[in-house]
């Protein structure tokens, strides 16, 4: 058993995240068929080191037998019941597949116990050794009881005690009924002929496991079904009840118990009579039948009846029926003046006026009508007398109901505390390990939830991932009734003995001994030889993550040298290089220059428009250009037309039309007046802070979804997740000393001196890894962008499958960006929508698909679902908080479990049982991720257009709960 030793080993003392117990399952699938001589081996290599402690065989083996089941059924092909033969039977490659979690448990135990007795058989001392396996998990139980009359006494030895799920609340209700078996009278009577019998706990193992059957067969269904109804059970449960020493005290206690029960029964059918008082089909509590009839009573009466006035709204022939005149007897209790007048020239008006046929309004109640009903005929002395009697009757019952739920209430309290008496509180076993399973009979997901009694708090095992957990956590998944996830195995410690968790200590130290420390030396020298390979496993990956990194560092820092190739060394002492100014040369070039342009600047109106100005031809215009210049026209939005001249190859249309550059050409058109007075260098500056003063509004201001200015400028993207200032200039700078505004003279000279201002910085005063960093998020969240436009474009067109890979790549790239501020991305709820509805869509389709019962229909669905369902599933269980994306996945899994109790055909029974545990895989570890799709490239105009589009489309579309 060298591979469980080391199992159990490295569980206890590993540095790794998880460990793998594949070889250790693969032994046990064999020991499963193996014969007695194996097995008598294995019990030697268990016996060839000390007994561990009690402490950490009671961890571990929840540990172990959680993993185990997870591994052992998450390898073996779960049968489908259509493979039962005419007879009920099993083939013989069926059998090693048809274990369910009881069997499977049930074979581990009695394996290790025969493996530790084979062992304890074979030593010729005369003390032999104890058997661990039975000291820890086994006891003992009494069984009393009369069959046909005569008594008889048993006793018997249990491991995992079953307990019936199915029409229980909790689980003293459980174990009632398991330790009562027929009718509980014979066992006390001399000369009944009735059998029954009842089980008396003699000695309880130190751990205690109870099996819950949350499974039973459906006769007329020929197949299994979960139960999953709500079952409660404590943290501490008290045995005392079911100790053999206190049978005749729990028999009183029971008598007590059913003489209650039966007085609640009447109570409680008492109490129904009042809440649901009637003969008829429907009833109601008759305190309200009370009420209404004390209503009606004290309504004003009325002297007509309510078919008369409606009636005389439509006569049919112009006249006025008979029936429409109150009568004599109507008249007399009503006062003259609102009587109805019925001379003859009120009859004859009537008479002569033409009908008028209002279908909305003829069936509408008079206003004159009451509301509701009320008596005709009634006297003050008759309504004294009744409203009296409605009082008077309406106090007396609600009075009864008071005094019944009062009572039912002291008896449920009652029968509560029947055993909270100090002599029945002795036998205490706490809550240790409750294992789980999520899913249906034939397929499902294992977890299992284990109090760490070092930390004081339950702590989750699902698959790799050891997570902090909670009782409420744990109750809402194991109790049941919520979705399908229930405990199946409770695991329950004497909280008396200190030996199950008492800590062990040096002998020499006196410390206490934690982790590998308490391994034997084999043990130990493996689990150490293990942690140095695993360390040097990690020296290497970080190795080769540092590597990648500094080529990637180098890459960047090589591409910013050749984009910046003519970057020079400012004068040491000038930090602020927006405010020094431009170096000698260049100045008295430009002073030249600047003398020149204000001289024709003179002759010019001040009020001349930007685009006027920037239409202006310099003074050797009317010369030839050079035979390497074009002309070319170009149409910029929001400014206006231009006739540029550039060197061929130097002028980008597109870059012309971007938002960037219509904001520097109109920041440098309002700054005309500025250049022709101080020239460029001023001119510059007061460009410059124009543009800056825009974009901080721009950054500012509150747009509707379908804007962004984030996607037009690079420095708002900034600006509003509060890069540094120094970045923020460079990033402007570099947007005025674009090569493509040397199309004018004003430009150009306004482009040159943002150049000069480039080269004056210093290394010291711009980090340039941290401005590379800066525009390689705005880079992804432009990416981001066009994933998440062309996701939601194809979601639109019913193009899920492409939908879906955008969206998971914008999803994540968003993520990533939005762990670094809360504007670096796009809004997560959204994309998470989408993403699940995307999800949700190609579920439906390949359940479709499946249902159809075509081969080749049936295969694309499970295609669907292997590679676009099943590989994604994990990114929306690995944030646990959004409950949106974990009910997503259970609508999806409760779709594929709904087959289960369906009829079809063994090859598709086959491929659901093979393709179900895939699903209900709740591992968040993602497997076989697909490579991003690629993006096709594009302009910040089409940018900001497809978006403005598909969020103006998403804001006239309902949010389907979004």
């Amino acid at each position: 058993m060298r591979e469980l030793r080391y199992l159990f080993a490295l569980l206890v003392g590993t540095k790794r995240k998880y460990v793998d117990p594949s070889r250790a399952v693969e032994i046990l699938k064999d020991a499963f068929k193996s014969n007695d001589s194996q097995q008598a081996v294995l019990a030697r290599l268990i016996y060839s080191s000390p007994v561990l402690g009690h402490r950490f065989r009671v961890n571990l083996f929840s540990v172990f037998q959680f993993r185990l089941l997870k591994e052992f059924y998450g390898r073996t092909t779960v049968i489908a019941y259509s493979c039962l033969s005419a007879s009920g039977e099993l083939g013989p490659k069926e059998r090693m597949a048809e274990q369910d979690v009881s069997e499977f448990t049930h074979k581990l135990l009695d394996w290790l116990e025969d493996a530790f007795q084979m062992k304890a058989e074979e030593e010729t001392d005369e003390e032999k050794p104890k058997n661990p396996m039975v000291e820890l998990f086994y006891g003992r139980f009494l069984a009393v009881g009369v069959l046909e009359g005569k008594k008889f006494e048993n006793t018997e030895m249990f491991g995992q005690y079953p307990l019936q799920v199915n029409g229980f609340k909790d689980l003293h209700e459980c174990l009632e009924a398991a330790m009562i078996e027929g009718e509980i009278e014979s066992l006390h009577s001399e000369n009944s002929g009735k059998s029954g019998q009842e089980h008396w706990f003699t000695e309880l193992p130190p751990v205690l496991t109870f099996e819950l059957s949350r499974f039973e067969f459906n006769q007329a269904l020929g197949r299994p079904e979960k139960i999953h109804n709500k079952l409660e059970f404590p943290q501490v449960l008290y045995l005392d009840r079911y100790m053999h020493r206190n049978r005749e005290i729990t028999r009183i206690k029971r008598e007590e118990i059913k003489r209650l029960k039966d007085y609640l029964t009447v109570l409680q059918q008492r109490l129904e009579r009042y809440l649901s008082y009637g003969s008829g089909p429907k009833r109601f509590p008759l305190v309200d039948v009370l009420q209404y009839a004390l209503e009606f009573a004290s309504s004003k009466p009325v002297c007509t009846s309510p078919v008369d006035d409606l009636d005389a709204s439509s006569p049919s022939s112009g006249s006025v029926p008979s029936q429409t005149l109150p009568s004599t007897t109507d008249q007399q209790g009503a006062p003259p003046s609102e009587l109805p007048s019925t001379s003859p020239a009120s009859v004859t008006a009537v008479s002569s006026r033409s009908v008028v046929h209002k279908p909305f309004t003829q069936s509408r109640i008079p206003p004159d009508l009451p509301m509701h009903p009320a008596p005709r005929h009634i006297t003050e002395e008759e309504l004294s007398v009744l409203e009296s009697c409605l009082h008077r009757w309406r106090t007396e019952i609600e009075n009864d109901t008071r005094d019944l739920q009062e009572s039912i209430s002291r008896i449920h309290r009652t029968i509560e505390l029947m055993y909270s008496d100090k002599s029945m509180i002795q036998v205490p076993y706490r809550l240790h390990a409750v294992l789980v399973h999520e899913g249906q009979a034939n397929a499902g997901h294992y977890w299992a939830y284990i109090f760490d009694h070092r930390e004081n708090r339950w702590m989750k095992y699902n698959d790799i991932a050891v997570t902090k957990s909670s009782w409420e956590e744990l109750v809402r998944d194991s109790f049941g009734g919520y979705r399908n996830a229930s405990a199946y195995c409770l695991m329950y410690i004497n909280d008396k003995p200190q030996f199950l968790m008492q800590e062990e200590f040096n002998k020499e130290t006196g410390q206490a001994l934690v982790g590998i420390e308490t391994l034997p030396p084999d043990l130990r020298d493996f689990v150490e030889e293990d942690n140095l390979r695993f360390e040097k496993e990690l020296e290497e990956w970080d190795a080769q993550v540092a590597q990648k990194a500094l080529q990637e560092k180098l890459l960047a820092t090589q591409k910013l040298r050749e984009s910046e190739s003519s970057v020079t060394t400012a004068q040491a002492g000038e930090p602020e290089y927006l405010e020094q100014p431009s170096r000698s040369d260049f100045s008295k070039h430009l002073k030249e220059e600047t003398i020149r342009i204000i001289t024709k600047a003179s002759h010019e109106h001040e009020d001349k428009s930007p685009e006027t100005v920037l239409q202006s031809k310099p003074e050797n215009t009317t010369s030839q250009p050079p035979s390497n210049q074009q002309v070319v026209e170009v149409a910029i939005p929001h400014v206006g037309k231009f006739m540029i001249e550039s060197k061929e190859g130097g002028y980008d249309d597109e870059m012309m039309m971007t938002p960037n550059m219509q904001g520097i050409i109109m920041a440098i058109g309002k700054s005309r007046n500025v250049y022709d007075r101080c020239g460029p260098e001023a001119g510059f500056f007061k460009a410059i802070k124009l543009e800056y003063s825009r974009l901080v509004k721009l950054a500012q201001e509150d747009t509707p979804p379908e804007t962004d200015y984030r996607l037009h400028h690079v420095v708002v993207y900034f600006i509003q997740n509060q890069a540094p200032k120094k970045i923020i200039e460079k990033t402007l700078l570099e947007q005025f000393g674009d090569r493509n505004l040397s199309f004018d003279e004003r430009c150009h000279n306004i482009m040159k001196v943002a150049q000069a201002k480039i080269e004056m910085i210093k290394p010291e005063e711009v980090n340039l890894e941290e401005y590379e960093e800066w525009h390689q998020d705005y880079r992804k969240f432009r990416e981001t962008t066009m994933y998440l436009i062309i996701g939601l474009e194809n979601f639109q067109r019913e193009s899920y499958i492409d939908s879906l890979l955008f969206l998971i790549c914008a999803y994540q790239n968003n993520k990533e960006l939005l762990s670094k501020g809360p504007y670096r991305g796009h809004d997560e709820e959204l994309i998470s929508h989408y993403r699940r509805e995307c999800l949700l869509k190609l579920n439906e389709q390949a359940a479709e698909l499946f249902e159809s019962g075509e081969d080749r229909e049936v295969n694309n669905g499970l295609i669907i679902m292997n590679e676009f369902i099943v590989p994604f599933l994990p990114l929306l269980l690995v944030d646990e908080m959004e409950e949106k994306d974990i009910l997503a996945v259970e609508d999806m899994r409760n779709r594929w479990c709904s087959y289960l109790g369906q009829e079809m055909e063994s090859n598709l029974q086959e491929k659901l049982t093979d393709f179900l545990p895939k699903l209900l895989d709740c591992s968040t570890e993602i497997k076989g991720f697909h490579e991003p799709p690629k993006l096709p490239s594009y302009s910040t105009h089409e940018l900001c257009e497809r978006f403005a589009r598909i969020m103006l489309s998403l804001s006239r579309t309902p949010a389907d709960g979004r």
